[in-house]
């Protein structure tokens, strides 16, 4: 064992070195140049043909002195960020440790920085996370607090700071936040701005990146912080418990909403939007703060003309039909969102994400999960079949198999139970009217959008199995409905745009997957950045036969169903409209072989986010997939397939077995031909039997999918409003508790009908 002496020694030994490595350390470093490290520039977007889109990132800095900000904002941050300020040396050598320590084994590399040190971090040096560059941190730091005033230091750090909404330095943030000058901000404000220190992206009201970063949460956040920062203000000594009391009771300062530059009008801000959460999810070292301060060039994929086609698109739709003067009540927040993708290649040509950030809508509609995708859902339930089959056996199902369509059906579980709702009373499915469609082939049910074969179908193949379908298809697994109960059938998750488009661009490639991607090239400093190559196509992520035999399937929803408007296109296409619960979504997505699009169509108060009926929008009883959403995609897609040839999609070969619904009674034969039933117009799959005798397609004096026509209505026979239908195309609403035996109502649909059902 060492003596006490020899301990000693080398501890004084140890203390040495390292007062004389420090002492070198200091003597070497010299402080930056402040002007030269904080300059920003420009970032610059490209369109896909390598033209100039748009300039973003500018500077928006206003440089102040520590006279023009209140004391409410200096001691905000001070008690929020380095309480010991005024009194410390520039660094906390026990807060470096403790960073340092992570560091080394590989933890969080935030927190133990003084102001005095996210300074020179902010003005001098780089945002990057290494030992060399933490040491650089420490020694400027000791000098800086040597040679400068504890203000100098706080207007510095205030002035450099990244608030957020491209704001760098309190004036710009006083301007993005509240409309006024730093000078006038109050204790409350101060507090709320100094929340944005900790990531504007997560304490942002407008929202951020990411899907933990939406507006609620921000908002939700930002209170929390804002009430903490206040507290701390009051422990500190800079606010009187009094005056916390006033400004808690006048409430959360709540900012105004973000103004679009000059440069971010039409759609170019939700171009900007898209391709910035493709850079910054790609190269995640690269902080956002870094991002916005400018110096990059992004190529990518979106095609000019293609996305003004689309926006005229939705502008023509929108003009002829949506009057919020004549009825502000029912036109009022009616919103699309839309977006186009190149199969077998995941290239996003074009997106519609609302009326622009020029007029206040800021919520990306081609890139936001929350809107139901209803009956759009059905072709992952079918491929599902056709891959699986039912539990329990191994044999997939045809299209052809037949399911019972009519209304009003028990749904059961795969082992034959019944599925019970929490009063443990059987479960029904309704459709979109009562008309006694009897057993019809999935290809017909499909064709009409009848929702109970479905529902049933996704019972006998699994939930399980058709997510999976969906996820193969190329759906995000966070936007997924977590409740896999009947409903989940009927298009309860909540895809955005852009997802929807890429996972039938799938079915058009003949079961080749490719991730979306907006961004094809990143140069900084003249080099360009890794991690933006294309991404590399997933062959056979679906069979490419059930991809196939899907898409001959929608080739008839378009010809003879509910997606009867896309003919215009007069070219071979294929497609499925989707309406859901209440009248509250509608979409249409379709593709050729060429490009798929998706268009979704809701009523949604930005102010108030949730989802409204579009009960009444238009003049019409309601909106359907069938309707004003194709009638979009339709207008869209006349354009932006000029000049390309029809290509017919692959022929599929037939697939699986005929599997009929359990219940199903045997076909009696008919004594002479002219008495046989007639086998339904646009069904060529369907045979005659006794229960489709009795239920023919009836007879509509008003085309169902003529939009112009308002006499959708009722049930066979007439309705209210006018000749009834079959059909329907609907989702449910996701259930609020994760009761597996908990669901959503369906209704709505094309012919009007029903509108509400009971709930499993």
């Amino acid at each position: 064992m060492p003596s006490w002496k020899q301990v000693a020694s080398m501890c004084v030994a140890v203390a040495g070195l390292v007062v004389g490595v420090a002492g070198v350390g200091l003597a070497l470093v010299q402080v930056p140049n402040v002007n030269q490290a904080a300059k920003s520039q420009n970032n610059v977007y490209l369109w896909a043909d390598g033209k100039v889109m748009a300039r973003d990132g500018e500077t928006n800095r206003q440089l102040v002195d520590i006279s023009e900000i209140p004391l409410s904002m200096q001691n905000a941050v001070i008690s929020a960020e380095n309480a010991s300020f005024r009194q410390d040396h520039g660094v906390d050598p026990m807060g470096i440790l403790r960073a340092l320590f992570n560091m080394a084994r590989g933890g969080d590399t935030q927190g133990g920085s003084t102001i005095t040190q996210q300074y020179v971090k902010n003005a001098m040096l780089s945002q990057e996370q290494t030992l060399d560059r933490k040491f650089k941190e420490l020694f400027i730091s000791i000098k800086v607090g040597w040679k400068q005033s504890k203000d100098q230091i706080l207007a510095g750090y205030l002035n450099t700071s990244y608030f957020g909404r491209g704001a760098y330095g309190i004036q710009a943030a006083a301007q993005a936040y509240f409309g006024k000058d730093a000078s006038k901000l109050n204790p409350s404000e101060s507090a709320f701005l100094a929340a944005t220190l900790k990531g504007a992206n997560l304490y942002d009201p407008a929202g951020g990146i990411g899907a933990n970063a939406t507006p609620a949460l921000n908002t939700q956040r930002a209170k929390e912080r804002w009430a903490w920062i206040l507290d701390r203000m009051v422990a500190n000594g800079h606010l009187k418990p009094a005056e916390e009391a006033q400004w808690k009771a006048k409430g959360f300062p709540m900012p105004q909403q973000p103004k679009a530059g000059a440069s971010k009008g039409g759609q170019i801000g939700y171009l900007i939007d898209v391709a910035k959460k493709y850079v910054l999810k790609h190269r995640p070292d690269i902080p956002e703060a870094r991002f916005d301060k400018g110096g990059y060039t992004i190529r990518t994929t979106f095609d000019q003309k293609k996305t003004k086609e689309l926006a005229a698109a939705v502008k023509k739709v929108d003009d002829r039909y949506i009057d919020p003067k004549k009825r502000p009540e029912k036109d009022k927040y009616v919103q699309f969102g839309a977006a186009s993708v190149v199969p077998g290649d995941g290239k996003i040509v074009a997106l519609y994400g609302g009326d622009g950030y020029d007029k206040g809508h800021f919520s990306n509609n081609a890139d936001t999960y929350g809107v139901p995708v209803g009956s759009t859902w059905k072709p992952f339930v079918l491929a599902a079949a056709m891959k699986y089959g039912k539990a329990g056996s191994d044999q997939p199902l045809s299209p052809d198999s037949k399911y019972n369509g009519d209304d009003h059906l028990k749904v059961k579980n795969a082992d034959g139970s019944f599925v019970l709702k929490k009063d443990n009373t059987p479960f029904y499915q309704v459709n979109e009217s009562n008309y006694p469609w009897g057993y019809i082939t999935l290809r017909k049910a499909m064709e009409q959008s009848v929702n109970t074969p479905f529902v049933q179908l996704g019972m006998d193949v699994g939930m399980d199995k058709v997510r999976d379908m969906a996820q193969a298809a190329g759906i995000a697994p966070s936007s997924f409905d977590r409740n896999l109960n009947p409903s989940f059938a009927l298009g309860t998750s909540t895809p955005s745009a852009i997802r929807m488009a890429d996972a039938y661009a799938t079915f058009a490639a003949s079961g080749t997957q490719a991730e979306p991607y907006s961004v094809t090239k990143v140069i900084s400093e003249g080099k360009e950045l890794s991690g933006f190559d294309k991404p590399t196509p997933h062959a056979s992520a679906i069979d490419a036969n059930i991809a196939n035999n899907v898409t001959d399937v929608l080739e008839n929803v378009v010809k003879n169903g509910t997606g009867q408007q896309a003919k215009k296109l007069d070219m071979p296409a294929a497609g499925k409209t989707g309406t859901t619960d209440e009248n509250k979504s509608a979409w249409f997505v379709g593709y050729t072989k060429q490009l798929s699009t998706a268009i979704t169509m809701f009523r949604e108060d930005a102010q108030n986010p949730r989802q409204l009926s579009m009960n009444g929008v238009g003049g019409f009883d309601s909106i359907h997939g069938g309707a004003l959403p194709t009638e979009v995609w339709t207008q869209y897609m006349l354009q932006a397939m000029q000049g390309l040839p029809p290509l017919p999609f692959p022929a599929a070969d037939p697939i699986g077995q005929v599997i009929n619904e359990p219940g199903m009674p045997s076909p009696t034969p008919t004594p002479t031909p002219s008495t046989a039933s007639p086998t339904p117009s646009g069904s060529p799959s369907s045979s005659a039997t006794p229960s489709q005798s009795a239920s023919p397609t009836p007879t509509q004096s008003c085309s169902p999918w003529d939009i112009h026509c308002k006499n959708h209505g009722g049930g066979p026979g007439g309705g209210t409003g006018g000749p009834g239908g079959p059909g329907g195309d609907t989702g449910g609403t996701p259930p609020t508790t994760p009761d597996p035996t908990s669901g959503g109502n369906s209704g709505g649909g094309i012919f009007g009908g029903p509108t509400g059902g009971e709930s499993p």
